[in-house]
């Protein structure tokens, strides 16, 4: 199953403030972002203070970088971004508020922050608001990246990434991997529908042991009939058992570990 089988919502994250993200994705449930704080969170503090600097992939307007560093949940943003005060807010307002907000949540322990995404103004709001340290729009599945994100990510201690595998492959992983200049660890919440194989191999190319999780974790609901039944048919062909998981209704997703 490709990113092509599944229901595009690719127009949220060419808007200039995360609303219209949180508007759409929350009628289906989307979790991977809850899932994401504890794990990184706990890898975070596995590391030593000077290197507990996380780079997020496909970080779109911040959300990782949102929980992990700030004493709030994913369903307080769901709240927060559909609620009648922010409807009432221009984008600039929005900042501000966010900025306020966001400032005032930061916890004594968060972690650097560094962001890459293909979209822009999801990018330019979570540095507008403070939620990322550095950000870059970039596509490392076209490209090598530019001279200041190889310069970034050599600080860098964990590589994140949440919902955004289905669009990616090992070249994101190599091309970044080869930045850093040595192995780091990498946390990404892999759709079952995905193969990730091809990504598992390029870690270990670059000294990381992968682990899968046995359990899994709930995405997001389908949006129709038909984007279930393409993903319970290649959960299947790709030796899952969709039973309790696709058969109900969303989509599941297992955590690769790369250390």
């Amino acid at each position: 199953m490709t990113a092509s089988d599944m229901t595009s919502f690719d127009e949220v994250y060419g808007l200039p403030d995360p609303r219209g993200y949180f508007a759409q994705l929350g009628p289906y449930d989307y979790r991977a972002p809850h899932h994401g704080q504890r794990v990184f969170r706990e890898l975070i503090g596995e590391l030593p203070p000077e290197g507990r600097v996380m780079l997020d992939i496909c970080c779109s307007y911040g959300i990782n970088a949102a929980l992990v560093n700030h004493d709030v949940t994913l369903d307080e943003l769901y709240q927060r971004y559909t609620s009648t005060k922010a409807a009432e807010l221009s984008t600039g307002e929005l900042i501000e508020w966010d900025r306020e907000f966001y400032a005032a949540r930061r916890l004594p322990e968060a972690a650097g922050s560094i962001g890459i995404d293909v979209s822009r103004p999801a990018v330019a709001y979570a540095l507008a608001v403070g939620l990322l340290d550095e950000g870059y729009c970039e596509d490392l599945e076209t490209g090598e990246p530019d001279e200041e994100l190889s310069r970034a990510a050599g600080g860098v201690g964990l590589i994140t990434v949440t919902g955004g595998v289905a669009f990616l492959t090992e070249r994101t992983f190599g091309r970044l991997l080869s930045a850093v200049g040595h192995p780091v660890p990498v946390a990404a919440f892999v759709l079952r529908t995905c193969d990730f194989g091809g990504v598992v191999a390029r870690l270990e190319e670059h000294g990381l042991t992968v682990e899968r999780s046995d359990g899994t974790y709930p995405q997001r609901r389908f949006t129709d009939e038909g984007e279930q039944r393409r993903a319970v048919e290649t959960v299947i062909a790709l030796g899952e058992d969709p039973t309790g998981k696709e058969s109900e209704g969303w989509y599941h997703s297992r955590l690769y570990v790369g250390r």
